[in-house]
């Protein structure tokens, strides 16, 4: 039955212990410490990864992008086993163990147990990209179209909340150490990553209790898995090259999420890199975006109720490109400070808002929700690849971060460009998202 409360409040937990994963390892500690036990005291940033040379933050980025780009061709094998079988809860639960195992494996990440920590890194990213995907297709199935906007911004809050929760306890113990009597600099963060993969464990169980396994679409599935897998991506490609709305708004989605998702992984890093901030200060700039951003959420929700959701993305990819560009310039910590309170307000926001809808963009009669959010998420894969590795290579090349802030712009500017075509063109009447413009 859509929209029950219980049902909601459960698929919301799953946002509430995976994001643990997105804000400690992606966005804050993590990035943190890794910058600082692979920066020499001489303020060099090389490092040796299985005898290859790299920029410390270069390799890290890569090493997501790897994650991202392995999970591009996995997902659509997973989508058409998952939407055959009916059994979509039991790879969310398959995808969760991998990425909170993995986080505990972090415990063990040291400067020279670096290969370990890189390849637990991408394991943990694994898992939630996964978990993300079949999360995600449960939106049409639990909510009415009338309700997407504001359940999918529900979810997004309740991630917040949790993962902010379980930062703060980290929190604790990176700042205050000497409290539990901790000598080990190190043992501080690599406790974090261990707690998020308990929190990441313990709190799943929530959803995976409440949620139904899913229906089985009653298609055959041919022996050839991955073939199978494609052939459905290629049929959902076929129907939504029918449905002009959908394919119009994978267009811009596909350029925007290059920038938002690649700003969310890096900011951290570019933050210790640029203005030495130290874990502390990255630590409580995050927990600030993570708390306005649950303000952004809900607003953007809002604003799209009454403005469409169209209007709202467009105007708040326009922010970002700001943000890209003030990163180019910033010097200074309260510049800095200034940026991340923008990029709290907007990230929630743009994130449940393009989520939402993608999901009322689908035909309501449609069943096979798992393999469109296999495509939206291919595409938001393939966006993040293209985005950490230019990133990665931009500063490689340079040996510069900020020209790598810079050039995500031009990806905002592009989403722009089609997200403004798509309003336009509603407004000549040609009426294909009247339900969200």
């Amino acid at each position: 039955m859509k929209n029950d409360k219980s049902t909601i409040r459960a698929w919301a937990m799953f946002d509430w212990s995976n994001s643990a994963y997105n804000l400690v390892i992606t966005s804050t500690i993590f990035p943190a410490y890794y910058t600082a036990i692979t920066t020499a005291s001489d303020g060099g940033d090389r490092v040796s990864f299985f005898g290859l040379t790299f920029i410390n933050t270069a390799l890290a980025n890569y090493s997501l992008a790897f994650a991202y780009l392995t999970m591009v061709f996995v997902l659509p094998l997973l989508s058409a086993t998952a939407d055959n079988r009916g059994n979509k809860k039991t790879f969310m639960k398959g995808f969760t163990y991998l990425g909170s195992f993995a986080c505990i494996g972090l415990f063990f990440f040291k400067l020279e147990t670096l290969e370990w920590g890189i390849i637990c890194s991408i394991l943990a990213a694994t898992g939630y990209i996964g978990g993300v995907l079949f999360n995600n297709s449960y939106l049409p199935e639990i909510a009415s179209v009338d309700q997407q906007d504001r359940v999918s911004a529900q979810g997004f809050a309740y991630g917040y909340i949790g993962s902010v929760l379980l930062q703060i306890i980290c929190f604790v113990f990176v700042l205050k150490p000497e409290w539990f009597g901790i000598a080990d600099a190190s043992f501080a963060p690599r406790l974090s990553f261990l707690l998020v993969g308990v929190w990441w464990m313990t709190f799943s169980q929530i959803p995976f209790k409440k949620l139904p396994e899913g229906r089985a679409n009653g298609k055959k599935l041919s022996k050839h898995v991955l073939k199978s897998g494609f052939s459905e991506l290629k049929a959902v490609w076929r129907q939504i090259k029918q449905l002009d709305g959908v394919r119009k708004f994978l267009g811009a989605y596909f350029f925007y999420a290059m920038g938002v998702q690649t700003t969310m992984l890096v900011a951290a890093a570019f933050g210790e890199k640029i203005l030495h901030l130290g874990a502390p200060k990255l630590i409580a700039t995050i927990l600030i975006i993570q708390l306005v951003a649950i303000l952004g959420a809900y607003m953007m929700s809002y604003l799209a109720n009454k403005m469409g959701n169209m209007q709202v993305l467009a105007i708040v990819v326009l922010i970002w490109i700001t943000v890209c560009v003030s990163a180019y310039y910033i010097n200074t910590e309260v510049q800095f400070y200034l940026l991340a309170a923008v990029v709290g307000l907007i990230m929630g926001g743009i994130q449940s808002l393009s989520r939402s809808t993608y999901s009322k963009l689908i035909p309501k009669d449609q069943k096979d929700t798992t393999a469109f959010f296999s495509f939206y998420d291919v595409t938001e894969k393939l966006a993040i690849v293209i985005g950490l590795f230019s990133f990665a290579f931009i500063e490689e090349l340079t040996a510069n971060i900020r020209y790598s802030a810079l050039c995500l712009a031009l990806y905002f500017v592009v989403g722009l460009f089609l997200l403004v075509r798509i309003v336009l063109e509603n407004k000549r009447g040609r009426k294909h998202l009247e339900h969200v413009l």
